[in-house]
């Protein structure tokens, strides 16, 4: 899952392919092998403990909110600024929320995975409709372009993308209010929205155009609220928060798959795991076990951990922290750079099904 913009790539910049090269086979995915025991069990839904985790994250999101508004009243100027961006470093994770509510596993109830789906996606500026609608492509073909779009390899990533997201993100800035508003007119651009959302179907179009249209109803009236009140904290720390604080964000997200292989039926050498201290696994709804994740994008997140303990002797070496998997794609980039046709060996076990 990548999504630095609206949808995970600017439209204009895709390449076109041929509606017979989209119609591409299932692709027979090898997927460690677990127990039907097991399988049953990584599989169950839990209201309680997707309370815990979608309420755990919102209170957060609430916590920092309140805060900066408590400081912008009471306390100093330079007590605001970091409660802000310490919201803003909260808000970012957003979309992974949307993502995992979205694949409807966090919640045994139904209708909770879809209703806060839609809370996190309006506090997100997240059109959650278009974003499943890649987001399904994305695990039955993952870095199998042309069918999938949502990820296309190589990937590249210098220090100057961390400091332009990390901070105030004016590219998205930029591109966000347009493509809503782009939406919400009904108009969608580019190879990868005209394969989701083709026009000769328009009815599959209307639910991402309507939602289009309550983000910027919605967004527009807490903005118009805020400078009429003269509370314009309230809109920066609710619309503006996705413009913002995203440095954590942007080290977490974007290992997921920067640096691997492409067009390989075997997740593990195509996605990364790897392990997070509690508070920023919590955060990032879990997604460091991104193997995991696709190998059986039905579990759960919060029984992502224990899936990983069940499957790590089948997996390749699992690095610890952030520091030590950027040091590792700061590597492969850097061959890649001297050459393009590096491929970053993966250590597989060798007890392992052949690929």
């Amino acid at each position: 899952m990548k999504i630095p913009s609206p949808l995970p790539q600017e439209p204009d910049a895709l390449p076109v392919f041929t509606a017979k090269q989209r119609n591409a086979p299932a692709i027979d995915w090898y997927r460690s092998p677990i127990s039907k025991e097991e399988f049953k069990s990584l599989h169950r839904k839990s209201d309680l403990l997707g309370a815990l985790q979608t309420g755990g994250y919102l209170g957060l999101y609430l916590t920092t909110l309140t805060l900066a508004i408590v400081s912008f009243a009471f306390w100093p100027a330079w007590t605001t600024v970091l409660l802000v961006f310490l919201h803003g470093t909260v808000a970012a994770f957003m979309i992974n929320a949307v993502h995992e509510l979205g694949h409807g596993t966090v919640f045994k109830t139904r209708w909770c995975n879809r209703f806060f789906c839609k809370i996190f996606a309006f506090l997100g500026i997240i059109n959650d409709e278009t974003f499943q609608e890649s987001h399904i492509r994305h695990h039955r073909y993952t870095l199998h372009p042309p069918d999938d779009l949502e990820v296309v390899l190589p990937i590249k990533l210098m220090v100057r993308h961390f400091f332009l997201s990390a901070f105030i993100n004016f590219k998205d800035l930029y591109y966000t209010p347009k493509w809503v508003i782009e939406k919400a007119l009904g108009n969608f651009k580019g190879e990868w929205e005209e394969t989701l959302f083709p026009e000769s179907d328009p009815k599959k179009r209307k639910a991402p155009v309507n939602w289009a249209r309550v983000l910027l109803l919605g967004h527009g009236l807490i903005i118009a609220g805020g400078l009429v009140s003269g509370y314009w904290i309230v809109p920066l720390l609710v619309t503006g928060s996705r413009f913002y604080g995203g440095w954590l964000f942007f080290l977490c997200n974007n290992t997921q798959h920067i640096g691997l292989r492409d067009f390989v039926p075997d997740f593990r050498l195509c996605c990364r795991t790897f392990t997070l201290n509690p508070v920023v696994q919590f955060l990032y709804w879990h997604m460091n076990f991104h193997t995991e994740h696709h190998m059986y994008a039905a579990v759960p997140c919060y029984r992502l951990a224990r899936l990983h303990r069940l499957i790590r002797h089948d997996l390749p070496p699992t690095k610890h922290g952030l520091i030590a998997v950027w040091k590792e794609i700061a590597t492969i980039q850097y061959r890649q750079e001297k050459d393009p046709e590096y491929v970053h060996p993966i250590a597989l076990p060798k007890s392992s099904s052949p690929t």
